[in-house]
């Protein structure tokens, strides 16, 4: 005989904007990201959206508001401009 399944325990995966504790939470094309102080499920970044670059180990931990990793096949890379070497310092998902 099995017994049922807690009822805290979702039965789906997690949609965007559903809470979540961790990134298997959520359905494809998604990961599970700090907003504010709770967690839900973000959209994985594409090629071109803004992304997060972490220089240190644990760092992730510390923003209000996190981004997903980048897709599959994507790296974050300083974007690169055509203006003065100081003009931008943001980072973005490219090809790698």
């Amino acid at each position: 005989r099995r017994t049922p399944a807690p009822a805290w325990l979702p039965t789906a995966k997690g949609e965007e904007g559903d809470f979540c504790l961790r990134s298997s939470d959520c359905a494809a094309g998604l990961c599970c990201a700090r907003h504010f102080w709770s967690k839900i499920c973000k959209p994985v970044l594409r090629e071109g959206q803004v992304c997060t670059r972490h220089r240190r180990k644990g760092t992730h931990g510390l923003e209000i508001f996190q981004r997903c990793q980048c897709a599959e096949g994507l790296a974050c890379r300083l974007q690169r401009e055509h203006g003065p070497a100081d003009a931008s310092r943001l980072h973005t998902c490219q090809q790698h």
